[in-house]
């Protein structure tokens, strides 16, 4: 059985967030920033842009490092890391901008919308239950 990996996908115009679980293989080798068809989540017309994510201990994902595994990076403050003082570095554990099979997590980000609602596409039973309820 293939691994699962839950998908938040974020709406820019209602500022929504939603969550999906979906099998591994459908974003295996897939990096931060690149284009991913809506169709194979269960999205149609929608295309939707990787921004991030996490693996399976919690490790966020940096765009700039080209892997897919885990690297202890000396940083200043950003992607995973907050430093208090001006000028810090400290020596951090992140994760590369390929998806793998130690992703736990991918945060996606809607690029081109198709002509239903997320909403409606993710969640049709909960359409049905406010329309019966406006109805009382």
């Amino acid at each position: 059985m293939a691994k699962e990996i839950k998908c938040v996908i974020n709406d820019p115009k209602s500022g929504k967030s939603y969550s999906k679980t979906i099998d591994s293989s459908l974003l295996i080798n897939r990096k931060i920033r690149e284009i991913v068809p809506g169709n194979s989540i269960g999205l149609t017309g929608y295309e939707l842009r990787i921004c991030g994510g996490s693996d399976d201990a919690g490790f966020p994902m940096r765009p700039e490092l080209d892997t897919a595994q885990r690297k202890r990076l000396l940083v200043k403050r950003s992607i995973g890391v907050r430093v208090k003082k001006k000028g810090m570095y400290q020596r951090k554990a992140v994760r590369g901008n390929t998806v793998s099979e130690s992703t736990a997590q991918v945060n996606l980000s809607v690029s081109k919308y198709g002509t239903k609602t997320i909403q409606e596409l993710l969640n049709p039973e909960t359409k049905e239950e406010t329309t019966s309820e406006s109805k009382k």
